[in-house]
């Protein structure tokens, strides 16, 4: 027994340290992994509501842990737990053996997350009230946790707004989507009030963030910092869906993406050239494309009943 008991203890080492990339996926039983596969080869993401993450050889393997959003980077793995019945929501922070660092209770349900690409950062998105960026008369709570110091910002609501370069105050702010810089500091998200959504830049240590352009939705900062992907509202408007599209931001110059469908996601770059994203079939299934940032190409299909989706650290 004792001698089972190990090496069940040694598979799951061995499942762990060879996951680069995870998912979440529903109807499938966990799945040994195959030591062979190269790290850099893996991709992560969610496969049906449980993190998972690709081989090598392309194959897909299914862990037991459940989350409604992850994402991964530099060894920092986190999950928004589902909220159920009889249990609330939380975010949990684990290491690349999927080992428990930090716990942060939280009410509301899961829409976006992100970790800093040093690992260090985790920024998350709920619903308050409503369930879609469609309508008006929902609300959002964004935080962020610095995993190194502790600093915990439960709501992006607290610091101070500058609209248009003038200090802002309103009831209805709301933020969601936020992406960091690369010095952990500097982030980028979208702001929603008085009926206009908007591209704003913050500053953690100083507490403030101020708009920077119209129209950006759920940003997501380029390997070197210089784009933004988002969804662009079609029109202006969110009820007609929305446009992926790139930003400049030295010369805020917008180039849509080569993807006619709705997109109502916040978008991943695979590298400099290459934007990931997810759509939900008709039948509540997902799965993840990716398409030039170009402009130029057309969509092909990444990943069948996946989302949430992160590139090999």
């Amino acid at each position: 027994m004792r001698s089972r008991v190990i090496a069940l203890l040694a598979s799951a080492v061995l499942l762990a340290a060879v996951a680069v990339v995870y998912t979440v996926s529903r109807g499938a039983d966990p799945a040994p992994a195959d030591s062979g596969a190269a790290i850099g080869q893996r991709l992560q993401m969610l496969t049906n509501g449980r993190l998972s993450y690709t081989s090598g050889t392309g194959s897909r393997q299914v862990t037991p842990v459940r989350c409604d959003r992850a994402h991964a980077a530099a060894g920092t793995v986190a999950c928004l737990r589902p909220v159920g019945a009889l249990s609330a929501g939380a975010l949990v922070v684990m290491d690349a053996w999927l080992r428990e660092r930090r716990r942060v209770p939280l009410t509301g349900f899961p829409n976006r997350l992100r970790v800093s690409a040093s690992g260090r950062m985790v920024a998350w998105t709920l619903f308050i009230d409503g369930h879609t960026y469609a309508t008006s008369g929902f609300s959002t709570r964004a935080g962020i946790l610095d995993t190194r110091t502790g600093l915990l910002v439960d709501s992006l609501e607290d610091f101070a707004v500058i609209k248009d370069g003038a200090p802002y105050r309103n009831r209805d702010v709301n933020f969601w989507g936020i992406t960091f810089a690369a010095d952990d500091n500097r982030f980028y998200a979208t702001l929603s009030t008085g009926g206009g959504r908007y591209l704003v830049q913050g500053d953690l240590a100083a507490r403030t963030v101020r708009t920077l352009a119209p129209g950006v939705e759920c940003p997501s900062l380029s390997p070197d910092g210089k784009r933004l992907a988002f969804k662009a509202a079609v029109g202006g408007d969110p009820k007609r869906g929305w446009r992926l599209s790139t930003l400049d931001l030295a010369t805020l110059r917008t180039t849509p993406a080569a993807e006619p469908r709705s997109v109502d996601d916040q978008p991943l770059w695979l590298d400099a050239r290459t934007i990931a994203y997810a759509l939900q079939l008709s039948d509540g299934t997902n799965q993840t494309w990716a398409v030039p940032a170009d402009g130029s190409g057309t969509p092909r299909l990444l990943l069948a009943n996946a989302n949430s989706i992160s590139p090999a650290p």
